[in-house]
């Protein structure tokens, strides 16, 4: 994953899911000791804040140079002072990030098996990959709105040997393979708000409330997007400059350009707005979760923020 460029410090870590794994079991590990009054706890966890920061940096030249995201590439490249700061801070006594290292520690392992777990058998029974499961899922459901959109794109193998992709023929010829793949389910999105809610402390109905507004409206918009994205990118329907966008995204092929439009500038850029928006719908039902967008506030800006006041939330008691 690493190009020549890349400093040497880089090429001595984990694979990404290996250092993933490492990062998420360290932080399980520190909010056992600190749930069992041990001070090693905090320094566990403070380092491995460190560590994430680390995993951060070495996915930047991916989302950068092959993913071609500018919004991911940025994001990666803020977490990494970001959860530097958050190992400092913790270390220094704002015992309340527990809860955000709490939310993360689970996000990755709701998300983790169904990049790292393979296809088995057990008993004698076949038992497919997860992420294949997934990601055929959502290419059949993909598929049924294209369809009553009125196209007939042949239904064929992604990359993967998954039945996830969508073949167009262009009138020139030219045929467009739109592959639908893990970053295209939504589960991202969706392990964030399910670590979110896990971590903090609230009645259980709340949080089944919070999970019922959050994880079926990533999965609709989601599934939106996928159309969208391939609707467009099958029909070169976002062919505008084209030049500018290929130099925007150091790509060579025209035919990529629709998508990237659709997908890297139009879909991430609105994939942040709908994030923010469910976030906030989410606090209403779950006003516990203030603990931690608080805290992520104060890392970002240095600065203490009342969002129960400032957002109109429900004053319920928090996990403070």
């Amino acid at each position: 994953m690493f190009g020549p460029g890349v400093p040497a410090i880089l090429s001595v870590v984990p694979d990404t899911f290996t250092f993933a794994w490492i990062v998420a079991v360290l932080f399980a590990a520190a909010w056992l000791l600190d749930a069992r009054g041990y001070a090693a706890g905090r320094t566990l966890a403070a380092s491995t804040w460190g560590l994430f920061g680390l995993f951060w940096l070495t996915t930047v030249p991916y989302f950068a140079f092959e993913h071609q995201s500018y919004v991911e590439s940025i994001l990666a490249l803020v977490g990494v002072p970001a959860c530097i700061y958050v190992g400092y801070l913790l270390y220094d006594g704002r015992a309340s990030l527990f809860t955000l290292t709490r939310a993360v520690s689970i996000m990755l392992f709701i998300y983790l098996p169904f990049e790292t777990i393979p296809a088995f058998t057990l008993a004698g029974v076949a038992v497919p990959e997860p992420r294949r499961v997934l990601i055929e899922i959502v290419a059949d459901q993909t598929g049924m709105l294209i369809d009553l959109l009125g196209y007939a794109p042949e239904r064929v193998a992604n990359y993967e040997g998954y039945d996830a992709a969508f073949a167009w023929t262009l009138e020139d010829g030219h045929r467009m393979r739109i592959n639908v793949v893990l970053a295209c389910t939504g589960l991202g999105s969706m392990a964030i708000f399910g670590g979110l809610v896990a971590a903090v402390d609230g009645p259980l109905d709340r949080k089944l409330r919070a999970l019922a507004v959050s994880i079926p409206l990533i999965y609709v918009l989601n599934l939106l997007r996928t159309t969208f994205i391939t609707v467009v990118a099958g029909n070169q329907y976002m062919q505008w400059q084209p030049e500018l966008v290929l130099a925007m995204f150091g790509a060579t092929d025209p035919y990529r350009v629709s998508f990237l439009v659709s997908d890297r500038i139009i879909s991430q850029l609105l994939a942040v707005v709908a994030l923010i928006g469910i976030t906030y719908l989410v606090a209403r039902q779950l006003p516990e979760l203030v603990v931690i967008l608080e805290d992520v506030l104060y890392v970002l800006t240095g600065e203490e923020h009342d969002l129960t006041e400032a957002l109109d939330l429900p004053r319920e008691p928090t996990n403070r």
